[in-house]
């Protein structure tokens, strides 16, 4: 039973077939086409393209020799199109003065241009090639032994010198290390398909153990074409029954190239549907120069070639699957630019937050973004990543992942809030009275920002406190991450904190909730819906934390000890009102001149 399934298995077919281009392979199949590409930070890129089924062609295009010849002029453009987007993702290359005077003054597409003039230079080289040099050549026979050869000599000689420049060139070609390497991503193109049609699961090590032998390989047809216009055209020309001129032969073998591909085009997709030994003379051709055309590929071509392969199949069977652009290269300020202007089409008008994302990303200053220099596809890919969480609403330093405060990197997240500059004025007035022998205690911690300024700003010995284990979690890391020695809390405000000498602050620092639970709606969306309630709802009043400060704080300072507690606006007074039981209590100013802490003394 077992035997029966794997050999029902062996036939499975796909019409999937593929190109290896610069350190990647394209794969195409009925209704997309992905071309997944190994870039200079070892990661897997992709591009994905919707492709129109031939199926739904027009009835001439899908016409026998017809297809054959769109087949080919369209390959030819996909895959000189195809190698320049590979190299942009691979080479990383700064473009050429002459490519920038493209862009900029005559408004083109570079890549196009340069697609088009390597095609034509490389139609170019194959008719000096392929054709004018072995008609050349044969001239030389006829002059060196004294004969004429009839038309059908004539073009078999041809056709031979064709076949055997066609050979040299492969074969020195292989000798270059770029075009080793892109042999070998053919063979691992052959092998995934091979793989597949084996019907064995597509990884690595079943692919490793297929052939790189393929009968639609593009090889093969190569071949095909060269033997097939041997015939046609001894027979063209025998028909027109007129001795021609070199131009004029040239000429007449570039007007058949069509028809040559396109009977090609028939005989390689035929003979690739039957397996019977009369029909494996013609193939044998194909078969033997793909062992040069192909390498054995190591483990990280295969497992190239396997996601185009799998990414293509799942594009044909879905078609709600998105388009995908490989990330690559970009000028600094370029990418400046692209940033902006997703944020502002978004609703983010903010653009200083696009200086930020670029310039935290890269690790460098805002005032070095305005530059040629290029940034790589890791951080090109790194940025969009934020800026498509940013305009979502989800706060920029989320996005990011931390922020600065008070010159210490602090990690934050949905769990904490994110330490705002005004916070920075309140550890600085309490630094003013902290030292080494001090004793501190940060009430309601969130990130751990204040107790982290503070224990390493003066080296005093810091407590923190908060009623969220998350939070604390947070807190933790962030200590670690900046070498702060803290004792950290779970806490309901002051009810996990003994009673005794031992349990009493030189300070107390809080920056507790202080908004409006009924003001909660009205705050802005990327505060509202990702910064913690728990840490925003200061109760119906705004007071509540402020008033249990007022009524334990007291107890758990030292003789002469100072508390100092921020606020929102229009607030101060009250708070200020609720410390009557201490010696001084003083309002200090931000510097956008709004009452925003209060301190007292006891």
């Amino acid at each position: 039973m077992k035997e029966k399934e794997n050999s029902s298995k062996s036939c499975t077919k796909t019409s999937i077939g593929g190109q290896a281009v610069l350190e990647g392979v394209m794969m195409r199949g009925n209704s997309a086409m992905v071309t997944a590409v190994r870039d200079s930070d070892g990661i897997i890129r992709k591009e994905s393209k919707r492709i129109k089924p031939q199926k739904e062609s027009s009835l001439f295009f899908r016409l026998p020799i017809v297809r054959g010849v769109v087949s080919f002029v369209t390959s030819m453009i996909v895959g000189v199109k195809t190698l320049m987007r590979s190299a942009d993702v691979y080479g990383e290359g700064e473009p050429s003065k002459f490519e920038k005077w493209l862009a900029e003054k005559l408004k083109v597409n570079v890549m196009s241009v340069v697609a088009t003039i390597s095609m034509l230079l490389g139609l170019a080289l194959a008719v000096l090639l392929f054709i004018y040099l072995p008609q050349l050549c044969c001239d030389g026979l006829e002059r060196l032994f004294c004969v004429k050869f009839d038309v059908w000599a004539t073009n078999f000689i041809e056709g031979g010198l064709k076949l055997i420049i066609f050979l040299l060139y492969i074969v020195l070609s292989s000798l270059l290390k770029d075009i080793k390497r892109t042999f070998m991503y053919h063979g691992a193109e052959h092998k995934t398909i091979s793989c597949y049609e084996r019907g064995l699961e597509l990884n690595v090590e079943n692919a490793k153990k297929c052939t790189r032998i393929h009968d639609r390989c593009g090889t093969t047809f190569m071949v095909f074409v060269m033997l097939i216009s041997i015939l046609v055209s001894a027979l063209v020309e025998s028909l027109i029954s007129v001795e021609m001129q070199k131009i004029y032969r040239v000429l007449l073998h570039l007007a058949l190239l069509p028809l040559v591909a396109g009977l090609s085009y028939e005989l390689l997709k035929g003979l690739a549907k039957t397996k019977f030994w009369l029909f494996y003379p013609l193939k044998l051709p194909g078969m033997l120069l793909q062992r040069i055309t192909t390498r054995e590929p190591d483990d990280k071509m295969l497992e190239v070639a396997i996601v185009a392969f799998k990414s293509v199949m799942e594009m044909d069977n879905d078609s709600t699957i998105p388009e995908e652009e490989f990330v690559t290269a970009q000028k600094r300020k370029d990418l400046l630019q692209k940033v902006k202007d997703k944020l502002s089409a978004n609703g983010i008008e903010e653009q200083a937050e696009a200086e930020w994302i670029i310039s935290l990303t890269l690790d460098i200053k805002r005032s070095e973004l305005d530059c040629e220099d290029l940034v790589n596809p890791a951080k090109v890919e790194k940025i969009n990543k934020i800026v498509e969480e940013r305009i979502t609403g989800r706060p920029l330093w989320y996005c990011i992942g931390d922020t600065d405060f008070y010159g210490y990197t602090i990690k934050v997240d949905e769990r904490v809030l994110i330490p705002r500059p005004e916070t920075e004025l309140l550890v600085e007035n309490a630094l003013k009275y902290i030292n080494r022998e001090s004793k501190v205690l940060d009430l309601c911690t969130g990130s751990g920002a204040i107790a982290i300024a503070v224990q390493k700003q003066s080296g005093a010995r810091v407590t923190a406190i908060d009623v969220s284990g998350d939070a604390l979690k947070l807190a933790k890391d962030n200590a670690t991450l900046n070498s702060a020695e803290i004792e950290f809390i779970e806490s309901d405000m002051f009810s996990e904190i003994s009673d005794g000498n031992e349990k009493k602050f030189d300070v107390i620092i809080s920056n507790p909730p202080y908004i409006k639970s009924e003001d909660i709606n009205q705050l802005q969306k990327e505060v509202k819906e990702f910064e913690p309630i728990l840490a925003l709802d200061g109760g119906a009043s705004g007071y509540d934390f402020y008033k249990i400060i007022a009524d334990n704080a007291k107890d758990h300072l030292t003789e002469n000890g100072i508390l100092f507690l921020e606020c929102g606006i229009g607030q101060a007074n009250q708070i200020a009102k609720m410390l009557n039981g201490f010696a001084s209590v003083e309002i200090i100013k931000d510097y956008e001149n709004i009452e925003r802490i209060v301190k007292a003394v006891l």
